[in-house]
């Protein structure tokens, strides 16, 4: 695989990341007008039970193509896919605080 195949995939990875993390707060947001509010136990277990799929989703988006290639022997290009894709979070998150700076 290329270099520039690896900043393809990781930052759709990155992506990835972004996308569902931004699907999840909206849920989040708006989970009480949707489905009313949930006194007692039920609400802690679903919140633990998002915050386990949210670990695992985002796990195998940041870590899963660098397993495989590590696993598969291309232990530099594993690496290299996951700084890259780690960059592209930071990236993404510094935009998003320039972003919150400038519009105060």
């Amino acid at each position: 695989m290329k270099k520039n195949e690896y900043i393809y995939k990781s930052f759709v990875n990155a992506g990835g990341v972004f996308a569902y993390i931004s699907a999840l707060v909206w849920f989040i947001f708006n989970a009480e007008k949707i489905f009313g509010s949930y006194p007692g136990l039920l609400g802690p277990v679903i919140g633990l039970l998002v915050f386990i799929i949210s670990a695992s989703v985002t796990g195998f988006l940041v870590l899963g193509k660098p397993i495989e290639l590590f696993i598969s022997g291309e232990k530099r290009a594993a690496i290299q896919m996951l700084f890259t894709t780690i960059a592209w979070l930071t990236l993404f998150l510094l935009v998003l605080a320039v972003s919150l700076i400038l519009a105060k």
